[in-house]
């Protein structure tokens, strides 16, 4: 899941949505600021690295990007066993990739880890014109599920940094929650 020492913390990351929802756009304009209009379609899984600065804490995700096309989906438990954090991606111009994001989100939510801090990514944010998925909706879904909502762009890079920022904010204080609740109730996972 995580290690930490002092106030450094690595998190095991995982992004999870349907082929061409943007995972891999996401994930590269976060860790080298670059966008692709023609992205190849991720095979098995990437890895990445990268870290962020928050309050008085350095967190160090490691993150995989998993493949989107259905042929994969059986691999995906093997990434997504032990993470501490995911970004579940939807493309907003599309009604099918938003229904198989909830179809992620339930099964993180039966098999992943029950401490996971979960992020539902609206990407393709910069293609108003095409949207299929209301903000609000996704909003609705999101709070209801207990996760947090953003839209991004990896190709105009609005709310990407922002996004993992945000896990990375979410992550120190849920690590704290975890270790106290270990110590008041040894019995607790």
């Amino acid at each position: 899941m995580a290690t930490a020492s002092h106030n450094n913390l690595n998190a095991k990351l995982v992004l999870l949505g349907d082929m061409g929802a943007g995972k891999s756009s996401l994930v590269l304009r976060f860790v080298k600021g670059q966008f692709l209009e023609f992205q190849e379609s991720t095979i098995g899984a990437a890895f990445f690295s990268q870290t962020v600065s928050v309050n008085n804490a350095t967190v160090k995700f490691e993150i995989w990007d998993t493949a989107g096309q259905e042929r994969y989906h059986s691999l995906a438990p093997m990434y997504y066993r032990g993470a501490a954090a995911a970004i579940i991606v939807y493309d907003i111009t599309s009604t099918d990739s938003f229904a198989r994001a909830k179809k992620w989100v339930q099964e993180l939510q039966k098999q992943g880890n029950p401490n996971m801090v979960m992020a539902f990514a609206g990407n393709k944010a910069d293609l108003e014109e095409k949207r299929k998925v209301t903000a609000e909706e996704a909003r609705v879904y999101a709070e209801e599920n207990g996760l947090f909502f953003m839209e991004t762009s990896a190709k105009t890079a609005a709310n990407v940094n922002d996004i993992f920022y945000e896990i990375g904010l979410c992550y120190p204080l849920l690590l704290a929650c975890v270790q106290f609740m270990k110590i008041i109730f040894p019995r607790w996972n």
